[in-house]
């Protein structure tokens, strides 16, 4: 890992052109997740009781996951865009960097966030968060800048949350998890 990689992902300025690319590359994920998800039930439109503690997740949303997760899936693995590579390491880099990030989620359950261990194995999640890695590793060789990347991550994740039944699937105990004696 080479700490010039990160410096230019974290000051690489994002041109009005970038934020147009990035707002389309997060139309076109809403356009295929938003119908599909509905579809299957994965996704509700619910909105919940907005309180103290749902503002205090927003900010807390943009560092754990987005900044964290595209910092390690995208600057750490991926070879910075302004750096001449060609095709096939750059594709074995974002390949490796998608499977990464769709496995981290399952792994994450399974080692720190155990209430998500249903919801973090579930194909459509993991499938939908493949999704949302390829939109983030377009947005960041198009940007070369890590903040984009960030930004669409975080408004998927802080959409999904408190919009879209997210935080109510999380809440959700698993079939594995129930007590089959209450």
């Amino acid at each position: 890992m080479e700490l010039t990689r990160i410096i230019d992902a974290f000051l690489s300025p994002v041109s009005f052109q970038d934020c147009y690319l990035s707002l389309g590359i997060l139309l076109s994920y809403g356009l295929i997740v938003l119908p599909l998800g509905f579809k299957i039930g994965f996704l509700s439109c619910k909105l919940p009781n907005f309180s103290w503690q749902h503002f205090g997740k927003i900010p807390q949303l943009f560092v754990i996951p987005a900044f964290i997760e595209e910092l390690i899936f995208r600057v750490i693995l991926l070879p910075h865009s302004l750096k001449n590579i060609n095709h096939f390491q750059g594709l074995f880099w974002i390949i490796l960097s998608l499977v990464l990030f769709i496995v981290y989620h399952p792994l994450n359950a399974i080692l720190f966030y155990p209430q998500g261990k249903g919801l973090f194995s579930n194909p459509i999640f993991l499938f939908f968060a493949g999704l949302l890695g390829i939109a983030c590793t377009i947005s960041y060789e198009i940007t070369a800048s890590l903040w984009p990347p960030v930004v669409i991550h975080w408004l998927i994740v802080v959409t999904w949350l408190l919009l879209l039944g997210g935080e109510e699937q999380l809440n959700k105990k698993s079939v594995a998890d129930t007590d089959i004696s209450n």
